[in-house]
């Protein structure tokens, strides 16, 4: 067998008609050459996407922003594939018109979470109300959002672990973004001292401790309470602000005060107060000693 029957044999081969679709032929030859078109397309739109990305940052463009444009080309490269494909075969679009409906339908009835959770995960990239970077809390977890996907957001809690939360679940229920507008966050610490230590220098102290960090902002200034007098001790509070991104910073910033007022206070014989009851016994009080005899 020579070499241009041999030809012959495998170009009979590929235009071979598999089957018809609204009386256009679709060959053998096209049904081994569309999954070669889907990985060129695939990877000529990675490659595309990751050259605009790279450039976007370059420029300091917004996280988010560039997440959004990612996910809007993907979407687009898919679908040019899709009709590139459908225009290879010399497929008309027309003739899916009915089934594409059918498909929808039937789609919409039975993953109707997944569409919930697909157009949530659009509003939340475009009104941007949730961002990458944010510290968020949503019911009892908190946690630093990583990613914002189509289906799900991934958070990386402050232990470390790594959560998946639906997009809608983001969208209906309450959640408070810690750093929505700015990073500020109120802290206070509040310390109790024994009754009979002068008020007006344990104030002085507790401002200078916080004053002194510098975590502290001056703006808005540091606020020191006489909040109560109470069972066993006066009681005080140091509010303040400081800027962080997550929950970690400010109870390392508390802890910091603390450390400090120990460390005033200690210098300043000002006693830290703690439970202390009197007990008084009307009459007569006699301690018996009891001793045992040896065997």
């Amino acid at each position: 067998m020579t070499f241009e029957q041999i030809v012959e044999q495998i170009t009979a081969l590929l235009t071979f008609n598999v089957i018809n679709v609204s009386d256009q032929p679709v060959t053998l030859g096209d049904i081994l050459f569309i999954p070669l078109l889907i990985i060129i397309g695939l990877l000529l739109s990675k490659w595309l996407i990751k050259l605009i990305s790279n450039r976007l940052r370059k420029k300091k463009t917004d996280p988010n922003v560039i997440h959004l444009i990612e996910r809007i080309l993907f979407v687009i490269a898919i679908a040019v594939i899709i009709i590139s494909i459908l225009d290879f075969m010399n497929v008309p679009i027309a003739a899916f018109a009915f089934l594409s409906g059918a498909i929808a339908i039937g789609f919409g009835f039975g993953a109707q979470n997944i569409i919930n959770n697909f157009i949530s995960g659009w509003i939340l990239m475009w009104e941007r109300p949730i961002r990458i970077g944010d510290f968020l809390e949503v019911e009892d977890t908190k946690g630093l959002v990583e990613e914002i996907n189509t289906r799900s957001t991934r958070i990386k809690r402050i232990d470390g672990v790594h959560l998946l939360i639906p997009n809608s679940k983001l969208l209906e229920n309450t959640v408070v973004n810690w750093t929505l507008v700015d990073q500020f966050v109120r802290c206070s610490v509040s310390v109790g001292v024994a009754y009979g230590s002068p008020a007006k220098k344990v104030a002085e102290l507790i401002m200078q401790a916080t004053t002194e960090q510098p975590e502290a902002l001056t703006e808005p200034k540091p606020l020191v309470t006489f909040d109560d007098f109470g069972d066993n001790s006066l009681m005080f509070q140091v509010t303040f602000w400081i800027s962080s991104r997550a929950e970690t910073g400010l109870r390392v910033a508390k802890s910091n005060v603390r450390f400090r007022l120990e460390e005033l206070f200690e210098q300043n014989d000002i006693v830290v107060a703690f439970p202390q009851r009197d007990i008084h016994i009307d009459g007569s009080l006699q301690l018996v000693k009891s001793e045992r005899k040896a065997d």
